[in-house]
Formats: structure tokens, C-alpha cells, sequence
């Protein structure tokens, strides 16, 4: 494409100076040229036509960020989500863009700041309304409008949500008491920073030393 638009600047040049050049030896030469220009440029292969996800991937430009930032709330009717983008107000309305299915949302905003930033939730909980959903372009923020296919409240967000959060309960619902507690701090340790674990092996030796001085009949 860039040695076409050459040949065609070549072209014009010539067909400038014939219309300068008084000598026919001159002339002669200059047509012998603009006669090859134009075979060539005739003869350059057509470019060819771009499909449609390339022409997107082409008109994003610059780099694209990954959103986990968000915050969520909910009505009977609407699971609403909220993206902050600083600036976003100032985009045209078509470079905010969600597409919704049953039970997923994606959101794409092209070109902020010279950054495209994209949002994928897969797995929601419940089903939602395809027609129903929407967005809303707010102050340096994006607002997701989810409808709610039934008025019920929800949990959490997704589906996967949900079965970490049962595995979490059923780790601590247990008959024993102390079962379930040691659960709890094995999590919290395995989480925890280095001031964490500092602390849960403090309270640790002091229990196991209150227990061999017989305080506390319990073993935890």
C-alpha cells in the first residue's frame, strides 16, 4: 500500500512537469515515463479487504487493560456494577460497550487515556435479561445494568463465587467446635501477612502453655 501511494506521487509529479515542459525530447521522455507509472500502478495487486474482528483489533490501538477493580449492589429488579474510569464521561457514547448474554457480560471502552480497557463476568449466578440490561455512562465512572430475570436476591455475583464460598462454610460447620475454629486460623494463616502469622503463633504457645498448666481443658 505504501509503494502504491509512491508510484501515484511519482505519477502526479510527472504529469506536473508535462504540463512545464516545452522541448519535445523532454515531453517524449516525461510521456515514456507516465506511461510506465500507470502500467505499474495498474498492475499493483488490490489490497485485501479486512474482516470485521481485524478492522476492531486495528481501530483499538494502543494497549488494553484488564478491569478487577468494581464494586456491586442490587435491587429487586437490577444487579448493578460499577467500573471507575476516570474521564470516561468524555468518550462518544460508542466507546463504551457491553454485550450481554444470558448468564455473562463483557465490557469493552476503547480508547481512554490511550488505553482500552476490558471487563468479563462469566458464570452469573442467575440468569438476566439480555433486552432488559444496559449501560450508563456516569462522572469518571461506567454503571452495568444487569435486569434480573426474577425479582430474588442474590449472594454473590457468579457462580463460581458461590461454590467458594460453600466450600469456605463447609470447612468450619463441623459438630466439633474446635474443629471448626482451627479451621479458621489454618485459613487465616495461610492468608495472612508476616504480622499475621506472628500473631497466630504467639496465641498458639500461650494456649498450649495455658493448657499444660491445666487452664483450659479443651484442646484447640
Amino acid at each position: 500500500l505504501l509503494f502504491l501511494n509512491q508510484l501515484q506521487k511519482d505519477l502526479e509529479e510527472v504529469k506536473e512537469l508535462l504540463t512545464k515542459a516545452t522541448r519535445k525530447r523532454l515531453r517524449d521522455v516525461l510521456m515514456t515515463e507516465k506511461h510506465k507509472l500507470e502500467l505499474e500502478i495498474k498492475n499493483q495487486p488490490t489490497p485485501k479487504p479486512k474482516d470485521a474482528a481485524e478492522e476492531e483489533k486495528l481501530s483499538l490501538g494502543g494497549y488494553t487493560v484488564k478491569i478487577n477493580n468494581y464494586g456491586w449492589d442490587q435491587s429487586d429488579k437490577f444487579i448493578k456494577i460499577y467500573i471507575s474510569l476516570n474521564g470516561v464521561q468524555k468518550l462518544p457514547a460508542e466507546n463504551v460497550q457491553v454485550n450481554f448474554t444470558e448468564r455473562s457480560f463483557d465490557l469493552l471502552v476503547k480508547n481512554l487515556n490511550g488505553k482500552n480497557y476490558t471487563m468479563t463476568f462469566n458464570n452469573l449466578l442467575k440468569p438476566i435479561s439480555v433486552e432488559g440490561s444496559s449501560r450508563k455512562i456516569k462522572t469518571d465512572m461506567v454503571l452495568v445494568m444487569c435486569r434480573k430475570k426474577r425479582e430474588e436476591k442474590w449472594e454473590c455475583l457468579t457462580q463460581v463465587e458461590k461454590e467458594s464460598k460453600e466450600k469456605e462454610k463447609a470447612a468450619y460447620d463441623t459438630s466439633d467446635p474446635s474443629e471448626g475454629l482451627m479451621n479458621l486460623l489454618k485459613k487465616m494463616y495461610a492468608e495472612g501477612d508476616d504480622e499475621m502469622k506472628r500473631t497466630i503463633n504467639k496465641a498458639w504457645v500461650e494456649s498450649r502453655e495455658k493448657q499444660s498448666k491445666g487452664d483450659i481443658p479443651m484442646d484447640i
